[in-house]
């Protein structure tokens, strides 16, 4: 039986071996690229999907089209800037103390004049916002009493059931009875550090790690272990193994899909061996895997409840990054700490939105998630390579930046001299926000490092905006 290749994934196959070629070097800054004509012969491709195989590397900015010359080679990642080191956090366990800079960087939270560097979402051009309105209407209309009722504290079963669908992509396969719904995944790690920990204990994080876990363990009492970690495979786990015994560490949280904000993805043999680590030790791990889904490559990377057997692992995650961060819909699928994680959810909160609920339900049982999602992920790929051509061009060349493969995070460590915090004061004036190094750590470290988000899709007003912000840390060294 013959085997009939779609056109509209041919195209992505040539421009995929093509943008190899320049990752591998073969293809140099300055090359010259075949016809399109000349493509279509070789390839044995239609002229129109060799159009498009370039117009999709343009698209990333990794080639240009030059007036009555052709394509050519614009940008190589053997180009780009050094990776920052990785963290060398303090070697002590310590009270966890946020400082008023968050309230600084995030007080004009919906600012039209800002541009929003420092926001780690998408951008709503980039969100299903008519498809999802409909999947409210509908919610409403299938409801017996138009979503006004109170929902079962452990979420809507359909939700739970299309969450538990959605655990397949990374190989997990729980039931919807496995799974608890919350407001949002701020409220699932609440749930999760209470359900595991007393006030005094230690826990063991990322260094830099994302801001609002600082909050959630200030607000829990409790004290911080923070774990070296490496832009690009995430914690040591070496560091981690001694610091167990030295520091009694009583749990651990950790983001190891795409960590925010460095961005590091930890590989799938090193999540096996942290779960048999601590699985040893009879150590929880709460597992922030709310990045999980934005991967840039062909596949979605494994999460560390892909490995547990112990039920050591909670699971968190929610559609705020995904799909809509208004609705605060998230989940946990916490394990033998199940009924714990509902008791506590009884006592603060009882139900998640209903409407929410519902409505999220049905837009994923009509399958529109997944369609979406290839979208987003395409949209964020291309945004990521856009920044990070412009930072190369814009910044000093002694700035060193990570080169994520997901998420939405660049984090960026700049000349020893520049005070994040200042320029981010600076760059307000200018109507640019970004969100400095220091609210990354407990201890207000990182002064020289920032974190920019790329969710907003490339325009002159991004790159205008990049370009003031090289400007000014030219000025500040």
């Amino acid at each position: 039986m013959k085997t009939v290749v779609r056109q509209d994934h041919k195209y992505i196959d040539v421009s995929d071996r093509i943008e190899k070629l320049i990752d591998n070097g073969v293809l140099k800054v300055g090359d010259k690229l075949l016809s399109v004509r000349a493509l279509s012969k070789e390839q044995g491709i239609s002229l129109s999907t060799a159009f498009q195989s370039y117009y999709h590397l343009e698209s990333k900015g990794l080639i240009e089209a030059r007036p009555q010359s052709g394509y050519y080679v614009k940008f190589s990642r053997e180009h780009i800037l050094d990776l920052p080191k990785a963290s060398e956090p303090p070697d002590d366990a310590v009270p966890v103390s946020v400082d008023e800079m968050i309230s600084s960087v995030y007080h004009d939270l919906n600012s039209e004049k800002l541009i929003h560097f420092s926001l780690g979402v998408p951008s709503i051009e980039l969100l299903p916002a008519a498809k999802l309105t409909k999947s409210v209407m509908q919610a409403i209309r299938d409801s017996k009493t138009s979503c006004m009722q109170y929902e079962h504290i452990q979420g809507n079963l359909t939700l739970r059931r299309q969450i538990a669908r959605q655990a397949f992509n990374w190989g997990g396969t729980p039931t919807e009875d496995e799974i608890v719904v919350t407001a949002g995944c701020v409220e699932a790690l609440s749930l999760c550090i209470k359900a595991t920990t007393k006030p005094g204990d230690a826990v063991a994080i990322e260094s830099p790690t994302y801001f609002a876990i600082f909050q959630v363990m200030e607000s829990h009492g409790l004290k911080v272990v923070e774990i070296p970690t490496d832009p690009v495979t995430g914690i040591d786990l070496n560091y981690l193994e001694q610091a167990i015994p030295k520091f009694d560490i009583k749990a651990c949280l950790f983001v190891n899909n795409f960590n925010n904000p460095l961005g590091s993805c930890m590989p799938d043999e090193n999540k096996k061996q942290l779960v048999d680590m601590l699985a040893r030790k009879e150590i929880p791990l709460i597992e922030d895997d709310i990045y999980g889904e934005m991967y840039f490559g062909k596949n979605r990377p494994k999460t560390c409840k892909t490995f547990d057997k112990k039920g050591l692992v909670l699971h968190c995650s929610s559609f705020s990054k995904s799909l809509a961060p208004g609705h605060r819909i998230g989940w946990t699928m916490p394990g033998r700490f199940k009924e714990k994680v509902i008791r506590l959810k009884r006592m603060h909160t009882v139900s998640t939105n209903t409407l929410s609920q519902a409505a999220i339900a049905h837009f994923l049982s009509n399958g529109r998630y997944e369609l979406h999602l290839r979208h987003l992920r395409k949209a964020l790929h291309t945004q990521s390579l856009r920044y990070i051509q412009a930072i190369c061009e814009y910044f000093p060349d002694d700035t060193k930046m990570t080169r994520p493969q997901g998420g939405f995070a660049l984090w960026i460590e700049l000349n020893k001299k520049i005070n994040t915090y200042k320029l981010h004061k600076k760059a307000l004036k200018h109507n640019i926000g970004v969100a400095p190094g220091q609210i990354f750590s407990s201890q207000a470290r990182f002064e020289n490092c920032l974190r920019l988000s790329y969710g907003e899709p490339w325009s002159p007003r991004i790159e205008d905006g990049i370009k003031t912000l090289g400007k000014l840390v030219k000025e500040m060294k």
